[in-house]
């Protein structure tokens, strides 16, 4: 089942306080990016995230899960204020490695 525009704008809206969030349509999905890193996505009307070691210390209940079949597990974000996610995404932003530039 694809992800609602809804659901997206709904999650967009709890993280306009951030710097530089961007979002792309992936095959009725959406990924999430924060300073061009990418970060979670929306999956099935789930917000999830990747489970790096501050995330993970952040939301130490968050049931993990797939964000498809054969995916790795991420940690599913459930309704938080905007200043938590603000300090869990800058968080767990800071610790994904730069993008690889393209070659030209």
């Amino acid at each position: 089942m694809p992800s609602s525009k809804e659901y997206l704008d709904s999650i967009l809206a709890r993280l306009s306080d951030i710097d530089d969030i961007s979002y792309r349509p992936m095959m009725g999905e959406y990924l999430l990016y924060c300073r061009g890193k990418v970060f979670g996505g929306i999956y099935d009307d789930r917000f999830l995230v990747k489970a790096t070691r501050s995330a993970v210390a952040m939301l130490p209940v968050a049931p993990m899960e797939l964000p498809y079949a054969g995916g790795k597990r991420m940690l599913r974000v459930k309704a938080e204020s905007k200043a938590f996610l603000k300090k869990l995404i800058d968080a767990l932003c800071s610790e994904l490695p730069e993008p690889k530039r393209k070659k030209q």
